[in-house]
């Protein structure tokens, strides 16, 4: 069964040209579905450096790499966002906070829709503050919450405020959690996950400019947090979750913690620790592609 991407804007089909600015593509200049068309997975994730790794990494592990190969990136004409591709796995940055993301995810729907792809997944990997979990834990995300744990996404179109359903596909959550059963290499959990606008104020830290708040109410909130199932904290989910869901897409989140906000609010473990720590979310989500082309 085919399933294509569904747009929800009848606008679109009477442009005669749709330009991606942050992308610096368009219809009238690119053929998507010659460039894009046989895109089954799109792995997004924050910084540009990150995505390119990811893509040489999953290169290798599909046995599509060459030596000396290096992979260019198809939004060189913006400096926004950076794009790579190698078979069918594209690999997007997407910045960081909602608003960078949402505008990210907007132009990359109409990308995959314009190429005609069919059954897609895309997964976020990234990094996140851990709730009771120790230091280099992976939270696949049962639901994004929103800062008073309600599992939604709220914004204001023509001055209304329009709430979305933030789920995420639990059956995709269930599969990555198998695979990392398979992979046995590092603790693996499924969690709420809570999506926030700020990454001071907006996360209960003390270590902000601006902080009108003890750390008794601090621990306080957090435990809330934890007690209504949140295990993560990081500032992308929500939008994502709600974007996916309108347009039919298949969807999870995959981010590693970098440390229990229970105990502390800055990062402190060492480069080399850290590096190690971002590599799990893209072993995961590698692993998973592989499994799901029949390649394991």
């Amino acid at each position: 069964r085919e399933n294509f991407i569904h747009l929800c804007n009848p606008h679109l089909e009477k442009m005669k040209e749709d330009i991606l600015y942050h992308f610096a593509l368009g219809t009238g200049t690119h053929d998507f579905p010659a460039l894009f068309g046989d895109v089954k997975f799109v792995c997004v994730g924050g910084s540009p450096s990150r995505m390119k790794a990811f893509i040489t990494y999953i290169a290798e592990e599909l046995g599509l790499a060459s030596p000396g190969c290096d992979y260019p990136n198809i939004c060189a004409g913006t400096d926004r966002y950076a794009m790579y591709k190698v078979g069918p796995v594209l690999s997007v940055s997407h910045g960081m906070g909602i608003p960078s993301i949402s505008i990210m995810l907007h132009e990359l729907i109409k990308l995959l829709h314009h190429a005609k792809c069919s059954n897609i997944t895309i997964i976020r990997i990234g990094t996140s503050g851990g709730i009771g979990l120790e230091p280099g834990s992976v939270v696949i995300t049962r639901q994004s919450v929103d800062a008073t744990f309600k599992p939604q996404f709220e914004q204001v179109v023509l001055g209304k405020t329009v709430i979305r359903s933030t789920n995420l596909d639990e059956q995709l959550a269930q599969e990555l959690m198998q695979c990392s059963k398979e992979i046995g290499q590092f603790n693996t959990v499924i969690g709420n996950t809570m999506c926030t606008l700020d990454f001071y104020e907006g996360q209960g830290r003390l270590d902000g400019a601006i902080c009108l708040y003890n750390e008794e109410e601090k621990l306080k909130y957090l435990k809330e947090a934890y007690d209504s199932g949140v295990r993560n904290i990081e500032m992308e989910s929500s939008v994502f979750a709600a974007m996916c869901n309108l347009s039919g897409v298949k969807a999870a989140v995959v981010c590693v913690t970098l440390l229990n906000r229970l105990e502390g609010d800055q990062i402190s473990s060492s480069h080399d620790v850290l590096v190690e720590y971002q590599q799990r979310p893209q072993k995961l989500v590698g692993y998973f592609i592989k499994k799901s082309l029949g390649k394991v």
